[in-house]
């Protein structure tokens, strides 16, 4: 659970483009525009809540079919996240526009995000690319990635408010919490292998 220096010879097979799993990341991430559009442009929140439901619920699909049928890539590896970080973004911001979640909420989640720009970008000077996706933020984006959904159907018909209201916001705050610790675990990551680095090069430098 290392981030590896983005230079070297790649594993075989990571340099794939046009796997099944990739397709499915790609499918994932039209799916992003779609849901703003049926949500903020047209209001159709029924459909909005389809298209987030299957978004969210096929988080686990393209990994596991990508170990299944061996056809793990570098790509995959990097569009996975990034339709989970859009889908969490895209309905945060959709979500906070027609108030369906208060704004404070959302600033959390988003000063997250910027710490790990932050640390990427810091990364990326030592020579390191992105850290791998560890279990814990990906339990924490699974958990937000079904809290919305069920916020959005409380919102969406007003005879499930009560008990949908109160699941979605459970998985919710319980979700902010464990993506902050997943974040913080990134953040440790970072700073160990930019004092290796430093160790290394100052070494070298002997």
């Amino acid at each position: 659970m290392r981030a590896q220096p983005t230079g070297g010879d790649a594993e075989p097979g990571t340099g794939r483009v046009i796997t099944i799993p990739n397709l499915i990341s790609f499918a994932r991430l039209l799916g992003v525009p779609l849901f703003l559009y049926l949500f903020l442009a047209t209001h159709a929140d029924v459909a909005a809540l389809v298209v987030l439901a299957v978004g969210g619920t096929t988080d686990w699909v393209d990994g596991y079919v990508a170990r299944r049928l061996r056809q793990v890539s570098r790509l995959g590896e990097l569009l996975d996240p990034l339709a989970d970080r859009l889908y969490i973004l895209a309905t945060l911001v959709a979500f906070t526009a027609r108030e369906l979640v208060p704004w404070q909420f959302t600033a959390a989640l988003l000063a997250r995000e910027l710490l790990l720009l932050g640390s990427l970008a810091i990364l990326r000077r030592y020579g390191y690319g992105p850290p791998p996706v560890h279990y814990l933020g990906k339990t924490a984006t699974f958990i937000l990635l079904a809290a919305f959904p069920v916020l959005l159907l409380a919102g969406a018909v007003p005879g499930t408010a009560a008990v949908a209201g109160a699941i979605g916001w459970g998985l919710a705050w319980w979700g902010l919490v464990l993506y902050w610790a997943a974040g913080a675990l990134y953040v440790v990551q970072a700073v160990g292998l930019v004092r290796a680095a430093r160790t290394v090069n100052g070494a070298g430098g002997g």
